[in-house]
């Protein structure tokens, strides 16, 4: 059974401040040629379909559209809801679309509920596992703690109870939308940290012969059965070496990963991370083939040059992002907040706060975990609040 695997689609997203609705319904118009041009036998879409749970409404009707011609491929495409969807929004008429060979799994109360397919080896059972919110779904599914691996863990028990339950021979593909460990972050997923951890291991997931991830934006092979499609265009300039694809994934007679290949999604633009002087940058004839890129610039001149976006712009007509960093020695301890903030997560800076009023002391264990248990807090209301808008 031939198996196409994609995810994070963010439709309604844009990269700073420039729209991508055009680029993301070429990119879906990609996808329908693919499930023809290769004869795909079912489409995997592992969650986070929107950018935020109320999306634009010229984001669905491309979603809208693109279900249409998939319908019309009459390749059955199973999808699932991600930490940025509304679970409840994207499951409406969940029912009726099924009936179009369109499968949505949004509800944690049908994790172990497979979509039943078959080719000419036999049966394969596709459970799919929507983004689990722990604090949310933890008493729903019977988990020991409102942790990622807990939760996940025990989807996975009612997921391999089902499987056993069923004909032997009988095949089976997970969707999920999760941070596994070994996978590689970009700067542009949302943290879904709980408890001081993100990440579940791989071992999570044994037992099924594919796992189809969402959430990272990166296409990786975690294992050889545990993947990530990644996102199929660059959210922020952390992708910017990525390689945006689809797996498509040959599911053996028996369960065997027959064949996995990476085909290539179409890019708006290449981007670019330019950093030096301001002059060297514009002059620097290395730089030629950036002139349509979209590009970040980082300008390391001592001292802010003068109108410095305009003047780039006139070179690279597509720079959407000025950083500045001086170039100082190290004896210069006049840094920037933001520089002194990147790359710390809310509770390192919260832990930093402590120690600087305190002169030096930072929290205890006890402390901390009060700090770590209120973000949690805060971040579970954020969703609720978003999804019930």
């Amino acid at each position: 059974m031939r198996l196409l695997h994609t995810s994070d689609w963010h439709l309604g997203r844009s990269f700073h401040r420039v729209g991508l609705l055009d680029a993301q319904a070429a990119y879906l118009d990609h996808l329908v040629e693919t499930v023809r041009a290769h004869e795909v036998d079912v489409v995997l879409v592992a969650g986070d379909v929107y950018d935020r749970a109320v999306p634009p409404l010229a984001a669905v009707e491309i979603f809208d559209m693109a279900l249409h011609r998939l319908a019309a491929e009459e390749v059955p495409t199973v999808m699932i809801s991600g930490n940025h969807d509304s679970a409840r929004r994207l499951g409406v008429g969940a029912g009726l679309i099924e009936r179009a060979g369109i499968h949505l799994r949004t509800d944690p109360a049908g994790c172990a509920t497979p979509v039943m397919l078959s080719d000419d080896h036999g049966d394969v059972a596709f459970y799919g596992l929507p983004y689990l919110e722990p604090a949310l779904v933890k008493d729903q599914l019977g988990a020991a703690k409102a942790r990622h691996e807990q939760v996940l863990t025990a989807a996975m028990d009612q997921v391999r109870a089902d499987l056993a339950s069923r004909p032997a021979g009988t095949r089976s593909v997970v969707l999920a939308h999760a941070f596994v460990a070994g996978g590689e972050p970009s700067d542009s997923e949302r943290d879904i940290t709980v408890g001081g951890v993100a990440a579940v291991p791989a071992g999570v997931f044994d037992g099924v012969d594919y796992v189809a991830l969402g959430h990272l934006h990166g296409a990786q092979r975690v294992t050889e059965r545990v993947r990530y499609s990644g996102s199929p265009l660059a959210y922020s300039f952390s992708e910017a070496d990525h390689r945006k694809t689809m797996w498509l994934i040959d599911l053996g007679p028996g369960g065997e990963i027959a064949g996995a290949d990476r085909l290539d999604c179409p890019a708006p633009r290449p981007l670019a991370r330019l950093r030096g002087r301001l002059e060297d940058l514009l002059e620097d004839p290395a730089l030629d083939g950036h002139e349509g890129s979209w590009v970040e610039a980082t300008l390391t001149d001592p001292v802010r040059p003068d109108d410095p976006m305009a003047r780039l712009c006139a070179r690279f007509p597509h720079t959407v992002s000025l950083v500045f960093a001086p170039d100082r020695g190290p004896e210069d301890d006049h840094v920037s907040y933001a520089q002194r903030l990147k790359g710390r997560d809310d509770q390192q800076i919260a832990e930093d706060f402590v120690a600087h009023v305190r002169g030096g002391s930072g929290p205890d264990g006890r402390e901390r975990a009060v700090l770590r248990g209120v973000f949690d807090d805060v971040r579970v209301d954020e969703t609720v609040r978003e999804v019930a808008r």
